[in-house]
């Protein structure tokens, strides 16, 4: 199929051109119509699924544009409040309806007759949510909605002062890369000191989610919010005994690849003991990688890298590129992390990130990158629903261009030495990320199966998971009340609470594709490709099969992976 990035707004022919969501008033008609409208054959019933299809486009959009100028600049209030607004007064409204069209769709005669293939996981999916709906869990989840944005508001206030100047915790980081052990100690433990802040603050919040989650579980009749979000999240092809067996493979396969690579880290630092405060940094003369000056070299640099993979990939950067849609430097008041947000109407996503000059920035990039080749691609498909597809698979696409985009950093180094550091630096990250990842999934099935847990025996639960899967190398001696608030740093457990895990099984994904990729670089990425246009038509062992990948979490795969990576990584 030929690729072409000149992605078209979908044409609208129930709502109006000009129609704007501003009320619930203005939004419900639509809704009235799904939903009292006869369905007399199959034709009617394919009319129907296209409109409910584009309205759903319309509100999405919607939403997201409100979130998107929210997080871009958390100071002001009426982006706040415009964002409040659709929790508070036009989602609970929705929902009631949502769950109507569900059961008009189920109850149907006519579902029967649509292909059953094309359909199964939409289909799926929406008795799911028909056996999740409860009324009593409309007010919890808009309030959730809204609670859950306390965290982005609490952390972007988060500054630091290094050498007379202010710095955003994201921007102080970089200096954790200098080769003067006084400084980055200094910084580490500024960082540090000013989390400690607002740990009391962050502990509050988060005790009021978890007792809110917990709450809404009960309603749904689950014995946990666990249970629920398994069944929320549409996690059909593994269970939690599967994230057990997970975090067993972490210990026994990944901690030892660790162990040589802080070694080798003390090693090179000529350090008698590895302190966290070391773990980024360069020996004397070595300066820190420094790939691209300002946003708009990481954009330019990142489009060039792209278009040595596939020139499609590259198009899709510069058609965001012209519609505006990235906002990529770090900047007081906006708030952390990084997201690519599809927007189901338009098409072409937004790309939003906090850099501040470091290689890590990078990897944000081209992993953003990867979502949003994945929202082209699937924008194709007919159905907003089809383009519902499952995080597990979702990162497999932002990971596998981690790893695919190493073989092109030319584009960020002229130098031989750096680009060896950087790729380095890259598959350090691929490894070091599995424990820590196996430390946040393992800490939540904890916390909702006790969700009436104190403080106290929250962190020391906490430290009790966080030193199963710390390695030796590192030396904590005198930063145990850092440690014991290192959670509030992961912006999942406030936010998108259980989606963690999805990260640990994509990068086996994304070790698989890599494989491929060092054999055959054009078959993986037409299977890549192939995989990523499915959007969520197909089930998550489908998917993967699709991209020439078996789903599978046992220790033995694991460690498949982990002496082929550890193999690469001794080739550097």
């Amino acid at each position: 199929m030929t690729l072409s990035a000149d992605i078209k707004k979908l044409e609208r022919h129930f709502v109006p051109q000009g129609f704007v969501v501003t009320d619930w008033a203005s939004l419900e008609p639509f809704f009235k119509d799904l939903s009292e409208r006869k369905l007399d054959s199959r034709s009617d019933l394919e009319k129907w699924l296209k409109d409910m299809s584009e309205i759903e486009a319309v509100v999405s959009e919607d939403a997201c544009w409100r979130q998107i100028k929210m997080t871009c600049d958390t100071t002001d209030k009426s982006l706040e409040e415009a964002f409040t607004y659709f929790c508070m007064e036009i989602q609970p409204k929705l929902q009631p309806y949502a769950d109507l069209l569900n059961r008009k769709l189920v109850n149907c005669s006519f579902t029967r007759e649509l292909d059953q293939q094309k359909y199964f996981t939409y289909l799926r999916s929406v008795k799911k949510n028909i056996d999740l709906f409860r009324e009593a869990n409309i007010p919890l989840q808009a309030e959730l909605s809204v609670m859950q944005q306390q965290y982005g508001a609490i952390a972007g206030k988060m500054t630091v002062e290094v050498g007379g100047q202010e710095y955003t915790l994201q921007q102080a980081a970089k200096f954790l890369e200098s080769h003067d052990r006084k400084l980055r100690e200094e910084v580490y433990r500024k960082i540090q000191e000013r989390r400690l802040q607002d740990k009391q603050a962050m502990h509050d919040l988060y005790t009021q989610l978890v007792h809110k989650r917990n709450e809404v579980a009960k309603n749904a009749g689950f014995a946990n919010y666990r249970d629920y979000k398994f069944v929320e999240l549409g996690r059909f092809d593994y269970s939690k005994e599967d994230c057990f067996q997970f975090h067993e493979a972490v210990k026994l396969h990944v901690l030892p690849l660790i162990e040589k690579i802080y070694q080798k880290k003390k090693e090179k630092l000529k350090l008698d003991t590895l302190r966290p405060w070391d773990t980024e940094a360069e020996p004397e003369g070595v300066e820190p990688l420094k790939p691209f000056t300002n946003g708009n070299d990481l954009y330019e640099k990142s489009v060039k890298c792209f278009e040595q993979m596939n020139p499609f990939f590259a198009d899709c950067l510069r058609k965001m590129n012209d519609l505006k849609h990235f906002d990529l430097e770090s900047r007081k008041g906006k708030a952390p992390g990084g997201y690519n947000c599809p927007l189901s109407e338009s098409g072409a996503p937004f790309i939003f990130m906090n850099a501040a000059g470091q290689m890590s920035d990078v990897t944000t990039m081209v992993h953003e990158g990867g979502h949003a080749i994945h929202s082209f691609l699937a924008h194709e498909l007919e159905l907003s629903a089809f383009k519902e597809y499952p995080m597990e698979i979702a990162e497999v696409a932002s990971m596998s261009m981690e790893l695919f985009s190493m073989n092109h950093w030319e584009a960020f180094f002229d130098n031989q030495e750096d680009l060896k550091r950087a790729k380095e630096h890259q598959l350090e990250r691929t490894i070091t990320i599995f424990p820590w990842i196996a430390i946040i999934d393992k800490f939540q099935h904890w916390v909702y199966e006790n969700p009436d847990h104190t403080i106290e025996e929250r962190t020391t639960e906490w430290m009790k998971i966080l030193n199963e899967f710390s390695t030796n190398s590192i030396d904590y001696t005198g930063l145990d009340m850092f440690r014991e608030i290192g959670w509030q740093r992961q912006l999942h457990l406030f936010e998108v609470p259980f989606y963690y895990i999805e990260y640990g099984i994509a990068q086996l994904g994304a070790i698989g594709m890599w494989m491929q990729y060092q054999q055959n670089p054009q078959q993986a990425l037409q299977n890549y490709i192939n995989a990523l246009s499915l959007g969520g038509t197909k089930t998550l062992p489908e998917l993967y099969k699709a991209a020439g990948l078996k789903f599978d979490l046992s220790p033995a795969h694991i460690k498949t992976l982990m002496e082929f990576t550890a193999t690469e990584m001794d080739k550097l």
